[in-house]
């Protein structure tokens, strides 16, 4: 095999040649159990400044068909046929030094969570400055050039100075418009997206699939988008393909894969959309009935220290931040009242104030009984008002089954007498719709939706009377998530348990509840009847993350 041709020897050759072109290629994974199959027989063409996405969930195959391109497979792939052809040139047999001629230059890839994609101990600029020395042949004083115009082509305000920080000195949509514009800066033919937005709250990933639009029009690069978001994915590609257990089983324009679906898979997929139209929640109470109420509440976070408060009196209060700031909010006794914002509004602080988790300013009423600190908060409080988070594995104890991480509850607040608890860890398991004997299983043998079902499960043991789901589906499939979503609706109507539900998919949200809280910056901007949620008087941020949703109406799947 000869040597892989250089970037400008590769353009020439290849102005008739489709991007990326895949055929019939197939990979299997080598393990205990023998030969697992993760792709078969897959075809998938991109041609020039075409881009091309490909959805499924979990599993599916998406990323094992990105790591295929990028040759980035581990030890235990094992490929089994087929073709895999970067504008013309079979890539299959490349050497590893001949792929690192071609990763960067021709095709860079944009990860899911800019973070993993930056090493935290260089500045920004010496890492954008690095690749193109390295693939563009640049000095250093012209790479560092090319890398500032990078920066501000992707509307970095200061491009200069953000060359000179680190990464944890840049917010997360800087970060992964660092890493897009080095993707860009090496004037690729073919970029690879993995879930380039899935870590952003939905206002910054609005802004860079703008900025991905923009650039693409510019440059008339090729892409695949690899996604789980189909509402996402209709915005941003030409062609969609569907992939289902390592098979591509629909594939075609957006219009007609997304309108007219032939795969039943497809169409499940299409039908878990959040859609705002389509009301699934539970009819609320007809007389509204107070549950807790919050005053003035507002959490400071980076206080001055001890040394500070003696010595600088006047400087102590311009210490730290303000998470949330007086936010006075009421819930009402079996509702589902949605918290919506970006990253950094406050909306997880609240929810640690409610669950007693917080320090705070302000106060807390529950049934007449006025609560005005953290550690007023007594135990029959914390039965009352439980929380499920968005991780359940770092709330799930890997060392113990499930059976005792759900008993755990039912022991501490002697729910049911000990002799029963097993009885009642199995009515809970089948509750959230899981066998019973799951209760024998480990955290790390469920997959992430089951996990979360075992935390849902947990919370509900100890009969609260309010449920908070923090971002609870936020790391799920659209399928999953769906699933969960009417779980909850479900468990809300047969125990009239209230939920403060919070989220940064309005669209969800909205098929949901029954009033939405808005928040921004630590304070509250909004508070309405989700029917009211497009009315004229809404707030400007409002309006701006209302517009920011991505919908694919799942009537299209009808």
């Amino acid at each position: 095999m000869s040597a892989a041709l250089t970037s400008a020897e590769a353009k020439a050759a290849s102005k008739e040649k489709p991007a990326l072109a895949v055929h019939k290629y197939s990979l299997s994974y080598r393990t205990e159990a023998g030969l697992i199959a993760a792709l078969r027989n897959i075809d998938l063409t991109i041609a020039k400044g075409e881009t091309v996405g490909l959805v499924g969930e979990s599993g599916s195959g998406k990323s094992s068909m990105a790591w295929s391109i990028m040759r980035y497979l581990p030890p235990n792939a094992v490929e089994q046929g087929g073709a895999i052809r970067l504008a013309g040139e079979e890539i299959l047999d490349y050497t590893p030094h001949e792929m690192a001629t071609i990763r960067g230059s021709r095709v860079p890839m944009v990860f899911q969570d800019p973070s993993t994609s930056l090493n935290p101990t260089i500045r920004l600029g010496e890492q954008i400055a690095e690749v193109l020395i390295r693939h563009r042949g640049l000095t250093k004083a012209e790479a560092y050039a090319e890398a500032e115009a990078a920066l501000a082509r992707t509307g970095i305000t200061h491009p200069k100075e953000m060359l000179q920080r680190y990464p944890h000195e840049a917010s997360g949509g800087e970060k992964q418009r660092v890493v897009i514009a080095t993707a860009f800066a090496c004037e690729p033919e073919l970029i690879i997206f993995d879930e380039p937005t899935t870590a952003l709250d939905i206002l910054t990933a609005r802004q860079i699939l703008d900025l991905f639009t923009r650039l693409r029009e510019e440059t008339n690069v090729s892409a695949l988008y690899i996604s789980h978001d189909l509402g996402l994915v209709s915005r941003v590609v030409d062609r969609v393909a569907v992939i289902h257990k390592g098979v591509i089983v629909e594939n075609g324009s957006v219009d007609e894969v997304f309108r007219h679906p032939k795969a039943d898979y497809t169409r499940q997929l299409i039908g878990a959309v959040p859609d705002p139209e389509r009301w699934i929640g539970v009819e609320a109470p007809a007389v509204p009935q107070t549950l807790i109420r919050l005053t003035n509440a507002g959490v400071h976070y980076g206080g001055p220290s001890l040394l500070q408060r003696i010595f600088q009196p006047e400087e102590a209060g311009k210490v730290g931040f303000w998470g949330a700031r007086n936010v006075s909010l009421d819930i009402r006794k079996g509702e589902l009242l949605g918290v919506v914002g970006e990253s950094g509004s406050g909306k997880s602080t609240i929810a640690k104030v409610l669950a007693g988790l917080q320090d705070f300013e302000g106060t807390l009423e529950v049934d007449g009984r006025t609560i005005g600190s953290r550690k007023a908060i007594d135990r029959a409080y914390r039965r009352r008002v439980q929380i499920v988070f968005q991780h359940p594995d770092a709330s799930l104890n890997p060392r113990q089954k499930i059976g005792t991480i759900i008993g755990r509850p039912l022991k501490l607040y002697q729910i049911v007498p000990r002799r029963q608890v097993k009885i009642r860890v199995g009515q809970l398991l089948e509750m959230v719709r899981l066998p019973a004997a799951y209760a024998k299983r480990y955290p790390h043998q469920l997959s992430g939706g089951e996990k979360q079902r075992v935390a849902i499960a947990r919370a509900f043991a100890a009969e609260p009377e309010l449920v908070i789901c923090d971002e609870v589906t936020a790391a799920l499939d659209v399928s999953v998530q769906a699933a969960v979503a009417e779980l909850l609706v479900k468990l809300q109507r047969d125990t009239g348990t209230a939920c403060l539900f919070i989220t940064h998919d309005l669209n969800l949200i909205r098929q949901l509840a029954h009033r939405i809280a808005v928040m921004r910056h630590g304070v509250l901007v909004d508070f309405f009847d989700r029917r009211d949620a497009r009315a004229d008087d809404r707030n400007p941020y409002t309006k701006a993350l209302l517009d920011a949703v991505p919908v694919q109406s799942s009537s299209a799947a009808a």
